[in-house]
């Protein structure tokens, strides 16, 4: 399954309505595993204020979810595919 690093800010809404930060994050965490995958998140200090390991079944599903939950107004985010160390292996050994 595809990986992703996904680096979160609140937004001025989002920020305002931090006490329900737990209850969104649950809510992200149902909607990634209705599609087949998880997630661990991480609150962070410095320019972001959350990353999310994501481990979802295609990149449709993962756009499906980061539009729902960025329409949602409370987070604004950044995403980066990622591959696993032996994914990533497999590939470089191709190299020619």
């Amino acid at each position: 399954m595809p990986h992703y690093i996904v680096l979160g800010k609140w937004t001025e809404q989002g920020i305002r309505n931090v006490k329900d930060a737990p209850r969104r994050i649950e809510d992200t965490r149902v909607m990634i595993q209705k599609a087949g995958g998880k997630m661990q998140l991480y609150y962070t200090f410095g320019e972001y204020d959350f990353v999310m390991v994501v481990e979802i079944t295609s990149d449709e599903d993962m756009l499906k979810t980061l539009l729902k939950l960025g329409s949602l107004g409370n987070v604004r985010t950044k995403t980066l595919k990622a591959w696993t160390e032996s994914d990533a292996g497999k590939i470089i050994s191709q190299l020619k």
